[in-house]
């Protein structure tokens, strides 16, 4: 009886989360009439119309495969660096090492809002204003510092054991790494992997202020565009068959790897 009222919470959370999601996935499924007129209704007929009229007209499709392209570049390159800098941290000792690993962790909780403008021109500088590396290696340098936060506390529940029978047999300690560690820490590598990826693939502001290319819009830059044409255009069923696109792969990343990110969590959480 204790538990009733934090599970009714829980209920009334969980309804107030899922509701609008489930009401625009039922509305690119409406035309625009039943929209505004009825908007709490079911379509009498699904419209898949909408769905392929904002991929090619609206140019869902392009922006969907940009943010991939960014969105997966910046994941691999987080995965990497953020692995490597945490391995490195949790499992050696050397002069400035909680320095820098304090420092990673002050960078979680810096605005990224205040860093924009000197972004702005350190990336302008580059010739990598607008572009895809550009926007790659914006996405690793914000991911980064999370990544080592949370696969620093993994490293150190992995047993040293394990390495040290590997550098025994004479493995380097590039091997050991890769060849070892890497796949005993795959539980919170896929956990760290979704995090990072529900975060980039809704990424606004970065891409907003480094990415001016209308032909290189990721989601979010397609989607605000989209709600303004559209909207006057009174395309309602187009912009929320867009929004029901960009939400997808979020939603189905999370559904298929739950029981991963709940695996993860816990095993970096325990000592």
């Amino acid at each position: 009886m204790k538990r009733v009222p934090i599970h009714l919470a829980m209920l009334a959370w969980g309804v107030v989360t899922a509701l609008p999601l489930l009401w625009a996935i039922v509305s690119s499924f409406k035309t625009d009439n039943d929209i505004l007129n009825d908007p709490w209704s079911l379509p009498t007929e699904p419209r898949w119309g909408n769905w392929s009229r904002a991929w090619s007209q609206a140019n869902i499709g392009r922006y969907f495969f940009n943010s991939l392209i960014v969105v997966g570049g910046g994941l691999l390159l987080t995965m990497l660096l953020g692995s490597m800098v945490a391995y490195a941290l949790a499992r050696y000792e050397f002069r400035g090492n909680r320095l820098i690993y304090y420092v990673f962790v002050a960078a979680m909780f810096f605005p990224v809002f205040l860093a924009l403008v000197p972004l702005f021109f350190v990336v302008e500088q580059l010739g990598l204003l607008g572009t895809y590396q550009g926007l790659i290696l914006v996405y690793a340098a914000y991911a980064v510092p999370f990544t080592v936060f949370f696969l620093h506390a993994f490293f150190k529940t992995l047993p040293s054991e394990v390495a040290e029978a590997a550098f025994l047999d004479g493995c380097s300690h590039g091997t050991v790494f890769f060849r070892v560690m890497l796949p005993m820490a795959r539980p919170g590598l896929v956990a760290v992997g979704i995090f990072n990826f529900l975060g980039l693939w809704n990424q606004y502001l970065l891409p907003l202020v480094l990415n001016p290319d209308p032909d290189r819009y990721v989601l979010a830059q397609g989607l605000a565009a989209l709600s303004v044409s559209q909207g006057y255009r009174s395309d309602w069923s187009g912009l929320f068959a867009g929004l029901t696109i960009a939400m997808l792969p979020v939603l189905i990343a999370y559904v298929v790897f739950q029981r991963h990110i709940r695996a993860g969590m816990t095993a970096g959480a325990v000592k």
